[in-house]
């Protein structure tokens, strides 16, 4: 295994552990996590939530991945389909992206008006600290990703059967906005960026090294949480391990997979 991947996997196991004892800190201290990831198409939002999650409680993490809204959803107040997201108790909840798709992609793709651009942009500041006043923790990131790295990721998923799916229309059709979505994700920067709600920006042209940075700095900006992990001490088995005799209505799956 290469030295590099040998590092990652050592950096992201240590890290697991100190992300399942956040999750036991959030569960005991009954507090909110609330952690959004933006960034470009293939910058790797997807694959940081899998990192951050892989080790965690099922039942402490919700990851929110919201798809184009509908004709009802399309009607209501712009923040309503997010808010039912918004962390219970306990939780931490990850957007792979958020509102802030009103901030980049939807006027970059006209899928907005500029009365509804500027609307969500005076609004976003005072919804955010409605939330961090009622005690939710708000992390926003933005993985920054360059359009020669990009174009890279982009040809990878077209060969690759396996990640044809990653490949919207959209994501094809940013690949001519790059400019002008820099353009969008510096002002929703400057005019969102607050001490309650700040920005935090990621090099993520090495995911792998975006991976670790982001979540080293996750967890350094949660109050005390090195809560120690309940070991679990198995009772005594009685008797013999026994084999598993199922009814022979069910029907086993033949081993195909050879010695």
């Amino acid at each position: 295994m290469p030295k590099k991947d040998k590092f990652y996997r050592h950096a992201l196991e240590e890290l697991q552990l100190e992300l399942a004892g956040l999750n036991q800190w959030l569960r005991s201290s009954s507090r909110r996590l609330l952690v959004i990831l933006e960034g470009r198409d293939a910058a790797g939002k997807g694959g940081t939530i899998k990192a951050i999650t892989q080790s965690m409680d099922t039942g402490g993490y919700r990851i929110a991945a919201l798809h184009k809204p509908n004709e009802i959803e399309s009607s209501q107040w712009y923040f309503q389909r997010y808010v039912q997201h918004l962390p219970s108790a306990g939780e931490v909840v990850l957007f792979d992206r958020s509102w802030y798709n009103r901030a980049v992609v939807e006027p970059a793709m006209g899928f907005c008006t500029k009365p509804q651009y500027k609307a969500f942009m005076a609004a976003v500041p005072a919804f955010e600290k409605l939330l961090t006043d009622d005690g939710i923790i708000l992390l926003k990131y933005w993985l920054a990703v360059d359009q020669e790295e990009q174009e890279e990721r982009f040809a990878e998923r077209a060969t690759n059967p396996l990640k044809h799916w990653k490949l919207s229309p959209n994501d094809l059709a940013s690949r001519e906005k790059y400019a002008e979505m820099g353009r969008l994700r510096d002002a929703m920067i400057e005019r969102t960026h607050r001490p309650h709600a700040p920005w935090f920006v990621v090099d993520f042209n090495d995911q792998k090294r975006g991976r670790i940075n982001l979540i080293r700095h996750l967890l350094e900006q949660i109050p005390r949480h090195d809560e120690a992990i309940p070991i679990v001490k198995l009772p005594k088995l009685k008797g013999k391990p026994k084999t598993e005799h199922v009814t022979r209505k069910a029907l086993w799956v033949p081993d195909t997979c050879g010695d």
